[in-house]
């Protein structure tokens, strides 16, 4: 997992005014915890840092206008109801080599077979991982797969170093018949009660 690099500065300012202030030239207010550090109040390029939260878990190495570097995981996100811009980001202090709590996407690779249909009830799984190598998701090939086939969380292929969280049996997806397909059985099941309920009446 690669880190991304975004410029970072101090701020001595708070409240709703500045927050306004500073959105308005297009930088972020955030927070950094961690580790019993005192809590470091900082602003991000919007730009620069909306384009970074697109990935997933994504490892941002912070650097500011002293020399010194900090490596930190997104945790909470604030975005405006309505026009959906940033407003605010708490980063979580990492260092190298440390093991995090996150939740990874699982992503369904290729097509199931004709006439079935793909439920998955848990698009995510909580993992620990070190905080330098998470992974972006995991895959499952689901290719020409048939009714019936199922996948529990402890049937995924982690990484080496990667520990499952999740109940591992948890379903993950399935493979199910079609709407059409479950009425065409019912109702074939209907008429066949049906059949059998005029043969007992002679």
């Amino acid at each position: 997992m690669a880190e991304i690099r975004l410029s970072a500065e101090d701020r001595t300012e708070f409240g709703k005014g500045f927050a306004r202030r500073a959105r308005a030239v297009n930088k972020i207010p955030g927070v950094v915890y961690g580790h019993g550090e005192p809590v470091r109040h900082i602003l991000l390029p919007g730009h620069d840092l909306m384009i970074a939260l697109r990935t997933s878990n994504v490892l941002l190495s912070l650097d500011f206008g002293d020399g010194s570097t900090q490596l930190v995981l997104p945790k909470d996100v604030q975005k405006d109801p309505v026009k959906r811009t940033l407003e605010h980001v708490d980063l979580l202090l990492v260092r190298q080599g440390e093991k995090v709590t996150v939740d990874v996407a699982v992503t369904p690779v290729g097509e199931v077979v004709t006439g079935a249909v793909l439920d998955q009830p848990l698009t995510s799984v909580s993992v620990l991982t070190e905080a330098t190598h998470i992974p972006t998701s995991f895959e499952v090939d689901v290719e020409k797969k048939e009714e019936g086939f199922q996948l529990f969380a402890r049937d995924l292929q982690l990484p080496a170093g990667v520990e499952l969280l999740t109940d591992g049996d948890q379903l993950v997806l399935h493979v199910a018949a079609t709407r059409g397909e479950v009425s065409e059985e019912a109702a074939e099941a209907a008429d066949g009660e049906g059949d059998a309920g005029e043969g007992s009446a002679e």
